[in-house]
C-alpha cells in the first residue's frame, strides 16, 4: 500500500525513512526530495527494481537512470579510471548540483539500462536525501514524474503522476524553493580529456573553471575561445543547424549523447 510521510515532522520523518529503506530492500520504488526536484528511486543493484522505476516513469532501457550516492568515498567503488580533474570537481562541488559522467566500475553487478559502460553520479545536498542514501547506499534515481510531464517539486505532485507504482512518498516541502522553477544540476562528461560540460545548470561554468581551467563549455570551446569561435557580424552563420543536446532529467542529472543515462 502506498504511504506518504511528512518529513518536516521528526516522528514521521523517522518512520518514513525506515519504511523507505524496507521498500528499497524489497525492490520497490520510493519518492524523496533532492536539492533540485523530487526523485523516484530504486535499488541500483537490482535489475528488477530498476525496471520497475523505468516502467513507473513510462520509459525504456535506452533512457537509464543516474545514480545518487551518500559519500565521496563511494566514488571509486562505482566508477573507474577517474581523472584527477574529475576528482577535483567532485571534491569541490559534492554534495551539490554537479553530475559527473564516468566510466562505470565493470566489477559491479548492476544493470541500469543501455549506458554503454558509463554512469552518471552525484551526491545531493539535501538532508532527507542524504539520510535515505546513508540507510540504503547508492540508488538509481530519476525525476519523479511520468516521461514528458513536468518534474515534481513536491511529493504530492509526484504522487499525482506516479500513484500506486511507488511504495513510499517522503514529503519534504518544495524543491528547490517554493515559487521558483526547478534548477537542474550541471553535467560534466568526465569520460575523456579534456572534460566537457554537456548541460549547464546549478553550478556555473565560471565556478567549474576555477577548479579545472581547461574544462570545455557546452559547445566544446576552451576558456577564451568562445569569442574566436563566434562568426563576425557580417559573416553568415551557415545553413546547417547547430547540434542540439537532448533534454535531460533535472534530478538526475542524467547525461546525453548515448553516453550515460538520458532522459526526457
Amino acid at each position: 500500500m502506498t504511504t506518504t510521510y511528512n518529513c518536516m515532522a521528526d516522528d514521521e520523518r523517522t518512520a518514513g525513512l525506515a519504511h523507505a529503506r524496507r521498500a528499497i530492500l524489497e525492490k520497490k520504488c520510493v519518492v524523496f526530495p533532492t536539492d533540485t526536484v523530487y526523485g523516484i528511486a530504486a535499488d541500483a543493484f537490482s535489475p528488477q527494481a530498476v525496471t520497475m522505476l523505468l516502467v513507473s516513469k513510462g520509459r525504456s532501457r535506452s533512457m537509464p537512470p543516474p545514480v545518487l550516492m551518500p559519500r565521496l568515498n563511494a566514488l571509486d567503488g562505482l566508477a573507474t579510471d577517474v581523472f584527477p580533474e574529475a576528482r577535483k570537481l567532485a571534491e569541490a562541488f559534492w554534495p551539490g548540483g554537479l553530475t559527473l559522467i564516468l566510466h562505470a566500475q565493470p566489477s559491479l553487478d548492476w544493470d541500469l539500462g543501455d549506458t554503454k559502460g558509463t554512469v552518471a553520479l552525484r551526491i545531493p545536498a539535501d538532508e532527507v536525501a542524504q539520510e535515505l542514501l546513508t540507510l540504503t547506499g547508492p540508488l538509481a534515481v530519476s525525476s519523479a514524474n511520468r516521461t514528458g510531464q513536468a518534474p515534481a517539486q513536491t511529493a504530492f505532485e509526484a504522487r499525482s503522476q506516479l500513484a500506486e507504482s511507488v511504495e513510499v512518498y517522503l514529503e519534504g516541502g518544495f524543491r528547490p524553493v517554493e515559487g521558483t522553477d526547478a534548477l537542474p544540476s550541471t553535467i560534466v562528461d568526465a569520460t575523456s580529456r579534456p572534460l566537457r560540460v554537456v548541460r549547464e545548470g546549478a553550478v556555473s561554468l565560471e565556478r567549474l573553471r576555477e577548479v579545472v581551467p581547461g574544462l570545455l563549455d557546452i559547445n566544446g570551446h576552451a576558456a577564451g575561445a568562445d569569442a574566436a569561435a563566434a562568426p563576425a557580424d557580417d559573416e553568415p552563420a551557415g545553413d546547417e543547424p547547430a547540434d542540439v543536446e537532448p533534454a535531460v532529467d533535472p534530478v538526475a542529472d542524467e547525461s546525453e549523447g548515448g553516453k550515460a543515462p538520458r532522459a526526457e
